[in-house]
């Protein structure tokens, strides 16, 4: 199992995340855990009373993306998730190729529909069009990144001969974000990968009922996903991303085992990545969360199965 961790960049606490000095050390211990990829999230314009409720802070992600690039020799940089129905897809298709290019073939867009009707109201895009508008940009972005001249008129825009460059390659991997049966066919058709998640409390039960409820019901639609992908003949390497309902509590040996149980739970469902938000109460407090998960965490993981030691 691989592992991708949190760069919590986006956090706001004054002096602490949002420095040039904080991506270095982020990007830096990052690699000295041997931690396979750093992810960030996407929220140009967040709904307020869920920023302030239960909600996170988000900086720009190709950006962000780009200076931890720039920090680190084989970081893999991770989107959890790009919202592709936000932005024209071209611009998406010219943001991630310029991140590929540069950051010598580190990226993995992690890409979803979104959830916010009132962040899609501010960014002036039709909440309810969101999937129509996610499979035409996955269906923009595939011919963009293939070379040559895109005829193709979508619903906001009319390309009749335009040329995207970059070209990348190898192109970006695409795991799509979703639990939703709609969203296990996209990623059957369109992704190299899945990013599921499991319902939380926190969510409001119109989104909760949309996520993964029960170990079971993963394993029921890892199933579909397989079977989907051999319909349409689609053989590469497939990667499934998740994060346990377990959340890290660093510290501990015990909490580690109890940690690795339920990775263990994961990947026996055929979950190849582990998604990990590790407390971050300060930069130094997560710098030695980092140290904690790559000492007890990643250098355990391979000797593991279902009883760890």
């Amino acid at each position: 199992m691989k592992f991708s961790v949190h760069a919590p960049l986006g956090d706001i606490t004054p002096g602490e995340f949002q420095t040039m000095d904080s991506v270095r050390k982020i990007a830096s211990e990052f690699e000295a855990a041997n931690i396979d990829a750093a992810y960030v999230t996407d929220h140009p314009a967040p709904n307020a009373e869920w920023l302030h409720a239960n909600g996170h802070d988000a900086l720009d992600p190709f950006t962000t993306l780009a200076f931890l690039a720039a920090a680190s020799t084989r970081l893999k940089l991770m989107s959890f998730v790009i919202v592709l129905p936000y932005r024209n897809p071209f611009i998406s298709a010219k943001a991630a190729a310029t991140l590929q290019v540069l950051s010598g073939g580190r990226f993995i867009m992690g890409a979803g529909g979104g959830y916010q009707k009132v962040e899609f109201e501010a960014l002036g895009v039709d909440f309810h069009k969101r999937g129509a508008l996610f499979d035409e940009a996955l269906e923009v972005i595939d011919l963009a990144w293939s070379g040559g001249a895109v005829v193709k008129e979508g619903r906001n825009f009319n390309a009749t001969g335009n040329e995207p460059r970059p070209i990348p390659s190898p192109r970006p991997p695409i795991w799509i974000g979703g639990s939703t049966d709609k969203a296990v066919q996209r990623a059957a058709r369109w992704g190299d990968g899945w990013l599921p998640v499991f319902a939380a409390p926190t969510l409001a039960k119109i989104n909760r009922d949309t996520f993964i409820q029960t170990e079971e019901e993963l394993r029921d639609k890892i199933v579909m996903l397989k079977d989907l992908r051999a319909s349409l003949g689609r053989t590469g390497p497939f990667e499934i991303g998740m994060s346990p309902r377990l959340k890290p509590s660093p510290g501990s040996r015990a909490e580690a085992d109890r940690y690795l149980e339920a990775l263990a739970g994961l990947r026996e469902a055929g979950v190849t990545w582990g998604v990990v938000d590790l407390p971050h109460p300060s930069l130094q407090g997560f710098l030695e969360n980092v140290q904690w998960f790559g000492e007890e965490i990643v250098a355990r993981i391979d000797k593991t199965v279902t009883n760890p030691a």
